[in-house]
């Protein structure tokens, strides 16, 4: 078997091709290459890093068991990516179907310019950011992971949703407006960043 190098386009053509053929070793090598970044992504969209492994664990079978569907071998970065967020999405559905909760939000009276997250987000350190976001409720914190983190629009997150575009607008604008509160009480204040 030849051997898989990540650096080189060929060499991930290769991989992908083996995963398709179902050979173990490079099946092996591509968990590898992308356990980082998709455990990454399983973190931003669970509640707890317990969940994060389990959406990981299922999400990276399902990945193996469709890698046969991609047809761009070269495009396989942005396919992972994509796959585990919906993965972790439908998971995210599935839980909050059997579970309701609803999410007080008489408190929540701040605005936020519509570009100042940007500022906020660049000068903000990331593991504190993505430990904040964490503690949002569920569905804040799906629409601002989609729409800030990953640069889905609202068309797109309502329908991974199962909400209207209202509702994603609606989510994304209390999420971070309930996001500056909780980044102002662990003394992140909003006027700091700009």
């Amino acid at each position: 078997m030849k051997l898989f190098r990540s650096k080189h386009a060929d060499s991930v053509t290769q991989l992908v091709k083996a995963c398709q053929r179902q050979d173990h070793r490079a099946q092996v090598q591509f968990y590898e290459r992308y356990k980082g970044r998709l455990m990454s992504i399983c973190l931003r969209y669970a509640r707890t890093v317990a969940e994060a492994e389990d959406i990981f664990q299922e999400g990276i079978l399902k990945i193996f068991d469709r890698i046969s569907e991609l047809k761009k071998p070269e495009a396989v970065d942005s396919w992972v990516k994509t796959v585990m967020i919906r993965f972790a999405i439908d998971y995210y559905n599935q839980v909050t179907k059997a579970q309701k909760q609803q999410v007080s939000t008489d408190s929540i009276d701040m605005d936020w310019e519509s570009e100042d997250y940007q500022n906020l987000f660049s000068k903000l350190n990331t593991d504190v950011l993505l430990e904040t976001i964490n503690e949002l409720p569920d569905g804040y914190r799906m629409v601002i992971n989609l729409y800030f983190v990953d640069g889905y629009p609202h068309t797109e997150i309502a329908q991974m949703l199962g909400i209207s575009e209202g509702t994603s607008r609606s989510q994304l604008l209390r999420g971070r407006n309930l996001l500056i509160k909780k980044l102002d009480r662990k003394g992140i204040k909003h006027h700091e960043t700009f």
